[in-house]
């Protein structure tokens, strides 16, 4: 019997302790996800390069493994004002702070220390894979009438894979996204001037690094460099000039409002980011449109962007 792809289930939890399986379980901790890739074994081989009397491989020693998991799910609010979506411990293990204000709003941000971590669980078939250590980096990905995303990429600290009874996932707390569209997503502008918006990305920009010494094997987030892509229309330059501001290294306003629901509204903004030069022009539709660039920068600290959920 094959084992099927599609027959999958992801479980991830935020560990207590670094590295120490957190033993997620299905009707707690199951992820809701789509277009997930898995690299079970990563690491180096060291060579043995030893002189023998004769030719041929020698084989070699596997060190430092770790694993990576990729996928992405649909950024939907969890419905209820103050309450964190299913996705929160996700975000979280990518160097981000979760803040609540009980029915009022849940706010997430960058931090720079106390960066927390996963146990990931992922069967396929009957096969089990586990993530410990778990850390990773995340692009928000919003485009006209399509599902706004949140991509992830973890790296985490390896596990013998084995067959393992599978759980029964409970995935009510994920609700149902809605389409990035002139009526969901009622708010993009940059600097306070209202732009017709194609495309939009915010790239965490996490640098993840697996370290494996002689007493201490674990994987960092040792820096993040965020980024924001967007393809809006063109307009006159007396309206908006991002040549100009590029060329001042001006920081300008960024914000992002996709819901209109209370307890369903998300809202990316990032105070002071730096336009960044244009690439070019695009046609679309014999429309102009630019594709820009800007890099969220902070002002106090760990203040580039937030992205409030209320």
């Amino acid at each position: 019997m094959p084992v099927f792809w599609k027959n999958k289930i992801l479980l991830a939890k935020i560990e207590a302790a670094y590295g120490t399986d957190a033993a997620p379980t299905g009707a707690a901790n199951a992820v809701l996800a789509t277009d997930v890739t898995l690299s079970p074994m990563e690491g180096n081989d060291v060579a043995r390069n030893l002189d023998l009397p004769w030719f041929g491989s020698q084989g070699s020693v596997a060190v430092d493994l770790h694993a990576k998991l990729s996928f992405k799910v649909e950024l939907a609010p969890s419905g209820t004002k103050g309450t964190p979506p299913a996705w929160g411990p996700l975000l979280r293990a990518c160097g981000m702070a979760e803040v609540i204000v009980a029915t009022t709003s849940v706010t997430y941000n960058p931090i720079s220390s106390g960066f927390e971590s996963l146990s990931l669980h992922l069967w396929v078939g009957a096969t089990q894979y586990k993530l410990s250590g778990a850390r990773g980096t995340c692009t928000l990905r919003l485009g006209a009438s399509a599902i706004p995303y949140l991509e992830f990429e973890f790296t985490g600290l390896f596990s013998q894979p084995a067959e393992g009874a599978r759980p029964t996932p409970t995935l009510t707390s994920w609700k149902a996204p809605r389409v990035a569209s002139t009526l969901n997503t009622p708010t993009f502008t940059i600097a306070g001037t209202a732009m017709v918006l194609r495309s939009f990305a915010l790239a965490m920009g996490n640098a993840i690094e697996p370290r494996f010494l002689i007493g201490s094997e674990s994987v960092l987030i040792t820096d993040h460099a965020e980024t924001i892509e967007a393809t809006v229309e063109a307009v006159p330059l007396t309206t908006f000039n991002p040549y100009a501001l590029a060329a001042t290294g001006s920081t300008v306003a960024v914000s992002l409002v996709h819901g209109t629901t209370a307890g369903a509204i998300a809202t990316i903004a990032a105070p002071a980011a730096q336009m960044q030069r244009p690439a070019g022009l695009e046609n679309a539709q014999n429309i102009v449109e630019w594709p820009l660039r800007l890099v969220p920068t902070p002002t106090a600290g760990n203040d580039q962007w937030t992205l409030a959920l209320t």
